[in-house]
């Protein structure tokens, strides 16, 4: 019996072969996983994450202006509820939202004009003169 146990160890037992060992100077193979494809979640906008922080959310979308008359434009705002509650608490008011904040970008844009206005009153008062030298890029210095 010792016999035919010998006998089927020899045929089913995996046998050990002796691999030589490569070279010391050869490179050793580089082993490759597979990783799984990144499953990426869709970015939120601007005004989703104001939204979720309770935050005020306004952003210009487009500006366009008549090729024929430059003077005239449009803009196009977003925004969200928590901006047109911090204008109302500041006085602001109107049917819709959107007269809500028309009002203040209206009066935004006065602003800047009057600002404008003002610094260019008190430079020709004050006798100082402004230079300004073109730098190219729609770039200029101001001296």
């Amino acid at each position: 019996m010792g016999e035919i146990m010998g006998m089927l160890d020899r045929f089913f037992k995996p046998k050990k072969v002796d691999t030589p060992a490569p070279p010391p100077d050869t490179p050793k193979p580089i082993k490759t996983v597979k990783s799984q494809p990144k499953i990426e979640s869709p970015q939120k906008t601007p005004k989703e994450l104001a939204n979720e922080k309770g935050e005020p959310y306004v952003q210009i979308l487009s500006m366009e202006v008549d090729p024929v008359n430059l003077h005239q434009g449009s803009f196009e705002l977003d925004w969200n509820d928590k901006f047109v509650a911090n204008l109302l608490r500041a006085g602001y008011a109107g049917k819709t939202d959107s007269d809500i904040v028309d009002q203040w970008f209206q009066n935004v844009c006065r602003h800047v004009v009057m600002e404008t206005w003002e610094q260019e009153q008190a430079i020709k008062n004050s006798g100082i003169w402004v230079q300004s030298r073109d730098l190219g890029g729609g770039r200029s210095e101001v001296s």
